[in-house]
């Protein structure tokens, strides 16, 4: 695959680039903790195949202090330990979202999700959740490259 862009989307659409970068810089991180944000917003990445955002939220988790054993068991985040329930239901609620319509959201699967979120946060974690993806599904159709300094 190429590792040019096919176009810069940022600067040939500027209005609705800053209309998602702006919802992407509202959500509510302070609600549901900086690392649980970038572990879903890393985890949609590597389901979407963004490669451009699983780089960019692998180093901003690294940032926050995550140990990178974590960080890189995430996409196996089912059989490894290092994440609390509270993160095993966010990131399950997460591949259910970013598969529709292929997945269920299921009654059960909302109720697990429940027994570690409010009502506010659910909802938050629900526009993340839609956040990343529209973000990977525009750096991926325009193949925004992964740069190679940061």
């Amino acid at each position: 695959m190429a590792h040019t862009a096919r176009i810069n989307y940022f600067q040939v659409a500027p209005k609705s680039f800053r209309n998602l970068l702006e919802l992407s810089n509202g959500l509510r991180r302070d609600l549901l903790g900086e690392r649980l944000v970038d572990l879903v917003l890393l985890r949609a990445s590597q389901i979407n195949g963004c490669a451009f955002c699983i780089d960019m939220h692998w180093r901003d988790l690294i940032r926050l202090g995550a140990d990178p054993r974590h960080v890189n068991a995430v996409a196996g985040w089912r059989e490894a330990p290092f994440f609390s329930e509270r993160e095993r239901a966010a990131l399950e609620w997460t591949e259910i979202v970013t598969g529709t319509p292929h997945t269920d959201a299921s009654d059960e699967a909302f109720a697990r999700l429940r027994e570690h979120f409010t009502d506010e946060e659910i909802a938050e974690l629900g526009f993340v959740i839609v956040t990343i993806n529209a973000w990977n599904l525009l750096n991926v159709q325009f193949r925004n490259p992964v740069p190679l300094e940061v």
